[in-house]
């Protein structure tokens, strides 16, 4: 169970955050792999432009992700020059805005209606390397630990793969 702390805090220019969330009443988040790419594509379009991702791990009915919010420079165009936003509040609208968009095509092809995503989402400051460290083999091995797969290094929906050629290269 997730921290009360991790439901509030809020997001700054430059750290590191372990974001996590889970569907209502542990529904299943993906029924095809479709709908794991989809999730994959819409994360980019309302996410990248605001943070960098460093791990992630899609499951059945959850996910986690290793990021960092962008600088100040990078976050600009998404202040309103008539209504300044925090950092914390552009943040939160694009991670709101990702899980509507894929919520909304989700509820359509499944035929289902209503919240998708318990709300509010989670996530927490990473706060030294030691947590970094232990952070990224967590999240990866998450499959392996509510047993999907044996070997979590062949789960094909997280960062593993990429991030294992990363530290071989």
């Amino acid at each position: 169970m997730a921290h009360t702390a991790h439901y509030y805090t809020k997001f700054e220019e430059g750290q590191y955050y372990h974001v996590y969330n889970r569907t209502v009443n542990q529904e299943l988040l993906f029924r095809t792999d479709n709908n794991y790419s989809f999730f994959l594509k819409k994360y980019d379009k309302y996410l990248s432009p605001v943070i960098n991702t460093y791990t992630y791990c899609l499951l059945n009915n959850h996910f986690h992700l290793l990021i960092r919010v962008k600088s100040d420079l990078d976050l600009k165009a998404f202040r309103r020059s008539t209504n300044p936003q925090s950092t914390h509040e552009i943040i939160s609208r694009q991670f709101r805005k990702f899980f509507q968009s894929y919520a909304m095509a989700f509820n359509k092809q499944q035929n289902r209606v209503g919240t998708l995503f318990q709300t509010p989402f989670k996530r927490a400051l990473i706060s030294d390397e030691y947590y970094f460290t232990q952070l990224v083999y967590y999240i990866h091995a998450n499959p392996q630990k509510h047993g999907l797969i044996g070997n979590f290094r062949e789960w094909h929906w997280s960062s593993t793969v990429f991030f294992i050629i990363q530290l071989v290269s």
